[in-house]
């Protein structure tokens, strides 16, 4: 089949977040077992810059990756008005087109698929709910234009049963809802680096525990929970041979983060990385007693990163869930301070109970996340909407 992929951004934007590992991961399969991808996106790099390109096509990986300009960079907002006109031009060559957005410009693919009765697939990569900023002109947004798009497309792809319910509460019809995770490529956590190696690049005392928390530094996060989490255990806990490591790209909280960790006096044992390389991930990953993420929207990819890397997780309760988040892989706990410091506690002063995480998140991830499993299930969802799609009148 001849694939399109539309997503606000890709390569090498890496630090913009999980969806460009999702599209990036999905295409490569996908063009392994002989599918023609193409990738429509902008040239977007991070909130001060785009980057520069010169052709009208690349071929990264087999994948053909076509950049438009992008002329806005607010809150996520790209707007690229030469996508939709060679869009016009070409929406006929392909057999599925697969949107990866959703209160975004490029939803005008979707707009343009309805209009000249062309199917397509939309993915909203737990953007759904409408958080912090905008909400009124996201409700607006949802009324006069996204419902309709929702509720247009030939199927949509939920990360989870949360994330279908919510496509639910948005009126798209039961049978067009396809939950399929996001995944991992397994591959690259056969040959993990050995222990230690992140704390020596950071100069973290090798005796030191090490919590991590690895993503954007967006207030969405709960950043805020977990520093105060830190606080909790180190100064009323009484925990002083431990960590807080923050990597991520700054999204609009990280000065407010360290004034915060440096308001609770412990700023000096919190690190902030800024963006970190894949390779240094893999060395966090392994050296992290337990990896902890307050709050989340959709699916991160960080959680199965973690898992993968053998490290147990906490979340919780505040903002989405996972099923497969339980006692098995961590804990789910409630979003206050003593509560997460409380988790964290157990598994960092217990190394039977981390072990016995760690082994259940390995093999949580290799039987139900791989990217190969995932794309065989997105695959399905693909030949179902092609071949309604060669059904329907002419």
């Amino acid at each position: 089949m001849r694939i399109l992929q539309v997503i606000p951004v890709f390569v090498p934007a890496w630090q913009a977040g999980g969806p460009i590992y999702v599209v990036y991961n999905l295409s490569r399969v996908l063009v392994k077992r002989g599918h023609e991808v193409y990738i429509y996106t902008t040239n977007f790099l991070d909130t001060k810059r785009n980057f520069s390109f010169s052709k009208k096509e690349y071929n990264i990986e087999g994948i053909h990756v076509i950049y438009f300009r992008n002329y806005f960079r607010s809150d996520g907002i790209l707007i690229s008005p030469a996508m939709p006109y060679r869009f016009l031009n070409e929406f006929h060559q392909f057999d599925v087109i697969h949107i990866h957005s959703y209160r975004g410009f490029q939803d005008i693919i979707a707009y343009l698929s309805k209009k000249f009765s062309k199917k397509y697939i939309l993915q909203a990569h737990g953007s759904l709910p409408r958080i912090m900023a905008w909400r009124s002109l996201k409700r607006i947004y949802d009324v006069f234009f996204g419902y309709r798009l929702l509720r247009g497309a030939s199927k949509v792809v939920a990360l989870s049963q949360v994330e279908a319910e919510q496509y639910r509460a948005m009126g798209v019809p039961e049978e067009r809802i396809a939950i399929i995770p996001n995944g991992i490529d397994l591959s690259e956590y056969a040959d993990l680096p050995p222990k230690g190696c992140f704390k020596r690049r950071f100069g973290i005392p090798e005796e030191k525990k090490m919590i991590l928390y690895l993503g954007r530094i967006h207030k969405t996060k709960g950043i805020d929970f977990l520093i105060k989490a830190y606080a909790h255990l180190t100064n009323k806990m009484g925990v002083k041979d431990i960590v807080l490591v923050i990597a991520g790209t700054d999204d609009g909280f990280l000065n407010e983060a360290k004034a915060l960790a440096e308001s609770l006096g412990v700023s000096s044992s919190v690190l902030f990385t800024g963006f970190i390389s894949e390779e240094d991930k893999l060395k966090a990953l392994v050296d992290a007693e337990v990896f902890v993420t307050p709050s989340f929207y959709g699916f991160p990819i960080a959680f199965l990163e973690a898992c993968a890397a053998g490290t147990p997780i906490i979340t919780t309760s505040l903002g989405d869930t996972l099923e497969w988040i339980d006692s098995k892989v961590g804990y789910v706990t409630q979003p206050t301070p003593h509560d997460i410091a409380e988790a964290i506690y157990k598994i960092v002063s217990d190394k039977e109970l981390r072990k016995k995480l760690s082994e259940n998140c390995e093999n949580v991830v290799k039987s139900n996340f791989s990217i190969e499993n995932v794309v065989s299930k997105l695959e399905d969802v693909y030949k179902e909407v092609f071949k309604t799609d060669l059904l329907k009148p002419r």
